[in-house]
């Protein structure tokens, strides 16, 4: 695994940690979701990128 892909993984982890606190704190829908889409992006570039390097 390399350093990029560790890091946009734990990005991703943080970002999703912030989308539950942001629902717990009734904030606007459109941030939680706009967050939780960042979130989601980081974790999937970080997979992709440890599949590349596998394969």
């Amino acid at each position: 695994m390399t350093g990029l892909s560790t890091v946009l993984i734990v990005v991703g982890l943080f970002l999703a940690g912030g989308v539950y606190s942001f629902i717990k704190q009734d904030m606007p829908r459109g941030l939680v979701v706009l967050l939780g889409i960042g979130s989601v992006m980081c974790l999937v570039a970080g997979v992709l990128r440890i599949q590349g390097i596998w394969e």
